[in-house]
């Protein structure tokens, strides 16, 4: 039985899961009648078949208004050629899913804040930000669809305990862990950090920054707000930057362009906290607040990732000032 959660950012990625599940095991035998090792084969397109009853079926549940608004989960089986697909499937909107949720404890790293992090570890970016990036760029970079393809949600939980009880088998675990989990760690930390790793109090000039039309005041703007972080957020920014640039050069290789790295960190990096999201809103719809923010969020992500190299030691020798006002 296969248990989906459905949401508007991991559709594909749950499809692209699924259709591992959609073959058939064969024994087959050899001139001499003797059983051979079991081989995984498909049957007269069954799979192929299969798989696109079940998403087709999955697309009309998402889009379908009762199962939006529904809270509960749906049922479903689909079969052909004694093969059956049995799955509950519940959906859940982009904007829950994207909710931050602040921790109230302050051992651990997961919803704690980035700067009681590194003050405790004596370091300058979070351990569990460094040893992601060094796992995914040791063994994930060639991924296709990495960030974008999600990990076992067992997996990221494990790993998640792992960094925040301080395990010592954790270098291990990361080790054997499959790739896409060790990335969806990483996001998982930077969406439940209990303000966006760019603040809350920065975010209204971030939105502004970004909507200037003229490059040279953009420019100063966007560099003044980066050194107007606290240290930790920038340099932990400035590295997650560096590394997501590298990703993006191998994209003929695994297909995750700046545009969409932009998209899968853009939201998580500056999608302000719940107190803070409602305030000066004018719109009405939560979709169109959706649609309104996110579109900016990315593009403030993307015009740092499209930006030439920028150094912390650049930034904080230059003591010139520029009005965020707009």
């Amino acid at each position: 039985m296969t248990e989906i959660l459905v949401s508007d950012v991991n559709l594909n990625s749950v499809c692209d899961r699924l259709e591992q599940h959609c073959f058939l095991d064969q024994n087959q035998q050899n001139l001499s009648g003797q059983p051979q090792t079991p081989v995984l084969t498909s049957h007269n397109n069954t799979g192929a078949k299969l798989w696109g009853r079940v998403r087709s079926k999955l697309l009309r549940q998402k889009l379908d208004p009762q199962t939006v608004q529904s809270k509960n989960w749906h049922m479903d089986i689909i079969e052909m050629n004694g093969i059956k697909v049995e799955f509950s499937m519940k959906f859940t909107s982009r904007d829950l899913s994207l909710k931050r949720t602040p921790s109230k404890k302050q051992s651990g790293v997961f919803g704690v804040k980035i700067n009681v992090v590194t003050k405790r570890e004596r370091s300058k970016v979070p351990y569990i930000v460094r040893q992601c990036i060094e796992e995914v760029e040791k063994r994930g970079i060639d991924e296709v669809g990495i960030y974008r393809i999600s990990g076992v949600a067992t997996d990221i939980q494990a790993l998640k305990t792992a960094f925040d009880t301080n395990t010592k088998d954790i270098l291990v675990m990361l080790s054997d862990m499959d790739i896409n989990a060790i990335a969806g760690t990483l996001k998982l930390y930077f969406r439940e950090l209990p303000e966006p790793l760019l603040t809350d109090r920065l975010y209204p000039a971030f939105m502004e920054g970004i909507a200037l039309s003229d490059p040279a005041a953009k420019e100063n703007c966007m560099m003044h707000l980066l050194r107007s972080l606290p240290e930790p957020n920038l340099m932990t920014f400035l590295t997650l930057l560096e590394h997501l640039k590298r990703v993006a050069e191998k994209e003929p290789i695994n297909k995750m362009s700046l545009h969409n790295l932009g998209t899968v960190f853009g939201p998580t990096l500056l999608r302000p906290s719940e107190s803070e999201s409602t305030k000066g809103q004018h719109i009405t719809s939560a979709s169109d607040i959706w649609s309104h923010d996110v579109m900016a969020q990315v593009q403030v992500l993307l015009y740092y990732l499209q930006h030439s190299p920028i150094s912390f030691a650049e930034l904080k020798r230059n003591t010139l000032y520029f009005s965020t006002d707009v």
